[in-house]
């Protein structure tokens, strides 16, 4: 009989397969996403160091307030607004973005496009 695959497995093996290519220095830290079903987080990690940086999630006070819901596409862009801001205050303008083995869509994207209105280049 054929086991079904965990949809989680795959991702942290693509997941892995992503961090086998990519990694964040001093100059370029790493932009890791995780998403669960209601909430996203977000690490700026420099991994020479092994130390994170900046994060941020929606479940931070002033996004937690703003938004109706902590797990949609309007969380998700303040969320990436959000980070973008704390890495220019640390002095954080580039980084290389993790996307933890998600689809490139949906709540991902909107991270990504919000932390680019943001200020970050990647």
């Amino acid at each position: 009989m054929f086991k079904k695959a965990s949809k989680n497995e795959a991702r942290l093996k693509r997941h892995r397969r992503v961090r086998s290519k990519i990694c964040g220095t001093p100059e370029r830290p790493r932009l890791n996403v995780f998403r669960s079903l209601n909430n996203i987080y977000v690490q700026i990690i420099d991994d020479v160091a092994g130390n994170t940086l900046v994060a941020a999630s929606s479940l931070d006070k002033e996004i937690k307030e703003s938004v109706k819901s902590t797990g949609n596409k309007e969380a998700a862009r303040k969320v990436g607004e959000l980070v973008a801001k704390k890495a220019l205050e640390k002095g954080i303008s580039e980084v290389v973005f993790d996307r933890g083995g998600y689809i490139y869509h949906g709540r991902v994207q909107e991270l990504a496009e919000g932390a680019r209105e943001g200020g970050l280049k990647f």
